[in-house]
């Protein structure tokens, strides 16, 4: 068994304006970082259905993205958040790649999975399409993983320099999942102060000070998010992997290099092999400078692979 590798043409047909951010030239710079890595399972990220969509989100919300979808042009949802002709494919692929992440490394097809799909999902909050997310697609795939496979506990660490306000959200009264962020503080979405702790202590965020660094990520995980996932014994382990801490990163100040990256992917490996056999399903979030996100998605998914061999 290997590592997974799930994304989509489609993906790149959702469009932005120009000059924003989130760009369909994000996924180039990962194919091309990963272009030459051997033994990856390459995969078609398959579209989900809309029961998928529902088990996070309400139906009134889903129709209302579902009609707001362009025939042609581009429209804002929001002044972050935009919609082509080609996005609620995409969206719909982000989705369902996470299930199919899912379904392929639970049946054992293979050890762990990464995922690079667009529009990203961890601002999608219940009923509201923000930061550049329509659907929550991590916390579609614990909730299908709890529900569809009868898992008990789904650990999501979401090392994003945002913080993952959708996935809090979704997973607020989620018992069964712990969501674990750190996120640079003060920042967009401003949610992710340490006082919220979801409706069952079921969530552990750790703000960090703009312009700290490796040793004060390093310090935060090993004192509290590695501890809160060790407790909670996970049976699978999700990741929300945004790449925009890096130091190049033209969104945030973290200063993290790709060298954290490997850290922090091999300490949350290890955790999955003390407490889920090595199950775990990592998804693209942020991750704005595109030599430094292909190099950061290049040095996770090599991690993914030496592990999971």
């Amino acid at each position: 068994m290997t590592t997974a590798y799930f994304s989509h043409p489609d993906c790149l047909d959702h469009a932005t304006p120009q000059g924003h951010p989130e760009q369909a030239a994000r996924l180039g710079a990962i194919e091309a970082a990963l272009s030459e890595m051997k033994g990856l399972q390459r995969h078609n990220a398959p579209v989900c259905a809309n029961l998928d969509i529902l088990r996070c989100h309400p139906e009134a919300y889903l129709e209302r993205i579902q009609m707001a979808a362009p025939a042609k042009d581009e429209i804002s949802l929001d002044p972050d958040t935009h919609m082509s002709p080609g996005t609620l494919t995409a969206a719909y692929r982000g989705v369902g790649a996470n299930i199919a992440a899912v379904d392929r490394v639970l049946s054992r097809a293979a050890s762990n999975a990464f995922i690079a799909c667009r529009p990203p999902g961890h601002h999608a909050e219940t009923a509201r399409a923000m930061g550049f997310c329509l659907f929550g697609n991590v916390a579609i795939a614990a909730k299908h993983a709890l529900e569809q496979h009868g898992l008990q506990r789904v650990a999501i660490i979401d090392f994003d320099v945002h913080h993952g306000n959708g996935t809090q959200d979704l997973l607020w009264d989620e018992a069964r999942t712990l969501f674990c962020s750190s996120h640079q503080m003060p920042l967009f979405p401003g949610s992710g102060a340490a006082s919220e702790r979801g409706a069952h202590g079921n969530v552990v965020n750790v703000p960090l000070e703009p312009n700290s660094g490796s040793a004060e990520m390093r310090r935060a995980y090993e004192d509290q998010i590695f501890p809160a996932v060790e407790n909670f014994a996970p049976e699978f382990i999700l990741v929300s992997a945004g790449f925009d801490a890096h130091q190049a990163d033209p969104l945030a100040n973290l200063n993290w290099t790709t060298e954290d990256f490997i850290w922090i992917t091999e300490r949350i490996c290890d955790l999955a092999d003390a407490h889920c056999a090595g199950r775990l399903v990592s998804t693209l979030e942020g991750g704005y400078d595109l030599t430094a996100l292909g190099q950061s998605v290049a040095a996770h998914v090599n991690v993914l692979m030496e592990r999971g061999r």
